[in-house]
């Protein structure tokens, strides 16, 4: 696995998916959520507002509200740190209606957020018995190397919004997955990453959840990253993930974080 490919396989590889990557080997901003809505009150990227508006979760309750250590089987869950932190004006995008997506996938949170939390979720590795991570790594057999290293890392952003604002936020974010479907340019923290297409997958959990494949490309090489939203009253939660088999070009069924996403559901209910 070419080291240049992993450290640019995410929108965020300079901080949070770097973070992740180191990890798993070794054992605000600003975004208009308000555009197109119908008569019902849906943005056409889109979000139903609640019927009341949600009082945002104070710090210390989104904290409970946060995944810990045990809620997710077979994952280790820890806090992110300083180094896992990305400024809102260290992300920047050629295109603007990108910005929200560009901010998701580098765990920034929308304007407005009281509070915000982040963790990262990281599978525990699965061996055999016979062949340790370092073994795969050192090249002692090709499909040693893909299982040991099949392993998704997910890092999850929580944040509280008052009023309106969290389904705002979602649906800021739904436009502008739609609007940049196509591909655009981000710069995190001064490496530029081409994204080139945001495919829609299926998921569900919430009042309401979005998911999608996203992929990047760097020295000719493509590399796929999923990205989660969801929504529970005023709290949004997005989930990026990458898979470091996948990104170094292995061929491994890459899947949503789906555990992942339930297990912060079922915290958030």
């Amino acid at each position: 696995m070419r080291a240049t490919a992993v450290r640019r396989t995410a929108l965020a590889a300079s901080a949070a998916a770097l973070a992740l990557l180191a990890t798993a080997c070794s054992g605000s901003s600003d975004a208009d959520g308000k555009d197109g809505k119908d008569e019902k009150g849906a943005a056409n990227g889109s979000s139903s507002a609640p019927k009341t508006p949600a009082k945002a979760l104070t710090a210390a309750e989104l904290e409970k509200a946060t995944l810990a250590q045990g809620d997710v089987e077979g994952s280790k869950v820890t806090k992110a740190g300083p180094a896992d932190e990305v400024p809102a004006d260290g992300v920047k995008v050629d295109k603007e209606a990108c910005l929200p997506v560009a901010h998701a996938l580098s765990g920034v949170a929308q304007e407005g957020a009281v509070a915000t939390t982040k963790r990262k979720v990281i599978d525990e590795p699965k061996t055999d018995g016979e062949k340790s991570l370092e073994d795969a790594a050192k090249g002692e057999g090709a499909d040693a190397f893909k299982d040991a290293f099949n392993l998704t890392s997910t890092f999850v952003a929580l944040s509280s919004y008052e009023g309106s604002a969290g389904p705002d936020a979602f649906a800021a974010l739904k436009k502008a997955a739609a609007d940049c479907a196509g591909g655009f340019t981000a710069t995190v923290a001064g490496t530029p990453t081409k994204v080139v297409s945001m495919t829609e997958e299926k998921i569900t959990g919430g009042d309401e959840a979005l998911a999608w494949t996203v992929t990047s490309e760097s020295d000719g090489a493509t590399a796929p990253v999923k990205l989660v939203a969801l929504r529970k009253g005023g709290s949004v939660a997005t989930f990026f993930a990458f898979n470091l088999a996948a990104a170094g070009g292995e061929d491994v069924t890459f899947e949503l974080p789906t555990k992942v996403v339930a297990a912060q559901d079922k915290k958030l209910a």
